[in-house]
């Protein structure tokens, strides 16, 4: 029986946090979905432009939430600086930290066929000093 916990460490570990881009060859199954496709380079890709505009990003397991059959629940903490351009935000030299979730689904290869990730997003963008206003109504005109 393949190891998932094992497996979702070492995906965090090896391709979040020291860029080793030949272990997602590895780790991802070619039917995973990622950042316009599907596959590793995929998935690489949602990696890299994040990297791009955090160079230092790191991540840290807070807890690995539930590991059982062919899925894994991990909670982290990511910080890191913003030097490059982050969607429409350019560079800061902001350093940010935010939480977020990661789930993920294997095949029996003890591949990953699924990553589906929420983050605090809002307290990323606001930390980056982005102003968000509520859209503007007939009765708030």
């Amino acid at each position: 029986m393949i190891d998932v916990e094992a497996v979702a460490r070492r995906f965090v570990a090896d391709v979040w946090n020291a860029g080793r881009e030949e272990s997602a060859d590895e780790l991802v199954a070619e039917e995973c979905p990622g950042l316009g496709g599907t596959g590793p380079a995929a998935v690489l890709a949602w990696h890299r432009e994040r990297r791009a505009a955090f160079p230092d990003l790191r991540y840290k397991l807070v807890d690995v939430v539930a590991a059982a059959g062919d899925r894994v629940a991990l909670r982290w903490r990511a910080a890191g600086t913003q030097a490059g351009q982050f969607g429409p935000v350019p560079p800061t030299g902001q350093v940010v930290s935010y939480s977020g979730a990661t789930f993920l689904r294997f095949d029996a290869a003890g591949r990953i066929v699924d990553v589906w990730s929420v983050n605090e997003l809002f307290q990323l963008l606001q930390q980056l000093g982005v102003e968000m206003l509520p859209p503007l109504t007939d009765a708030g005109a």
